[in-house]
Order: C-alpha cells, then sequence, then structure tokens
C-alpha cells in the first residue's frame, strides 16, 4: 500500500517536472520570438517615418500638383505609421508583458516543486528509519510509538513550513 502511493507519488512528481520544464523552454522561446518581432516592427516602423520625411523634402521640391500629392501620399502613409506604433505598443503591453511574468512564476514553481521533493525524501527517510526499528525491536512498543510521534510531528511541522 505505502509503495503504490510512493510510486503514485513519484509519477506525479516526474510529471510536474516535465510540465514546468516544458512551461520553461517554449514560454522562454515565445516571449524572445515576440520580443524580436515587436522590435522588428519598431524597426520597419522607424525605417516608414525615415521615408516620410524624404518624400516631404523631395515633395518640397517639386512643382504644386506633384508636391501636394507627395504631401497627401507622406500624410497617409504616416497615419499608416501610427497604427504601427499602436501595434508595438499593444503587443509589448499585452502579449510580452504577460510572458515574461510566467518567467518569475515559473522558478517560484520550480522552488516550490524543489521543497516539495526535499520534503518527501525526508518523509520517506523517517518512514525508512521507521521500518528499521519495527524490524529490529518488534517487541519494544514504546520505542516504536515514539518514532511513529516523531515521524508524525516531522511531517506536520514541514507540512507548515511549505505554507
Amino acid at each position: 500500500m505505502m509503495r503504490r502511493t510512493l510510486e503514485n507519488r513519484n509519477a506525479q512528481t516526474k510529471q510536474l517536472q516535465t510540465a514546468v520544464s516544458n512551461v520553461e523552454k517554449h514560454f522562454g522561446e515565445l516571449c524572445q520570438i515576440f520580443a524580436a518581432y515587436v522590435r522588428k516592427t519598431a524597426r520597419l516602423r522607424d525605417k516608414a517615418d525615415l521615408l516620410v520625411n524624404e518624400i516631404n523634402a523631395y515633395a518640397a521640391t517639386e512643382t504644386p500638383h506633384l508636391k501636394l500629392g507627395l504631401m497627401n501620399f507622406a500624410d497617409e502613409f504616416a497615419k499608416l505609421q501610427d497604427y504601427r506604433q499602436a501595434e508595438v505598443e499593444r503587443l509589448e503591453a499585452k502579449v510580452v508583458e504577460p510572458l515574461k511574468t510566467y518567467g518569475t512564476i515559473v522558478k517560484m514553481k520550480r522552488d516550490d516543486l524543489k521543497a516539495t521533493l526535499t520534503a518527501r525524501n525526508r518523509e520517506a527517510k523517517q518512514l525508512t528509519q521507521l521500518e528499521r526499528t519495527r524490524q529490529r525491536n518488534p517487541s519494544d512498543r514504546h520505542v516504536i510509538n515514539f518514532e511513529e510521534f516523531s515521524v508524525k510531528r516531522r511531517n506536520i511541522r514541514n507540512l507548515y513550513s511549505l505554507c
């Protein structure tokens, strides 16, 4: 019975470790790729702003009709870049920042998992020691009861230290 629960715990622990590692790997990649996308979009916006400035400079040297057409084109193109700026800001606020917070969350979960594993290993060691005591002195109920009480007390203390 106890062996089966330990096997279940080991399977759950392994599954949790795999899930945490998986999230850590993939969310890190997602965050890097989205951040690169945002940077490239911002760079494209900057280049388009330079293009608008150059179109305006060229328009200043042309005839009035061509000048008006180039100025209107530059104005519309600048409006498109305003939308691109809004896209950059939205992506940073709604995608990149939340993904960054997952990094700290994953680190906290990994630390929690490590603390739980340490407590579980300590508990397993105590139970092994209790079993050895039972095998060495099966008739000495006083020592066995004291060991059982000590194990339960340590488990409760470990449980409260995890909270």
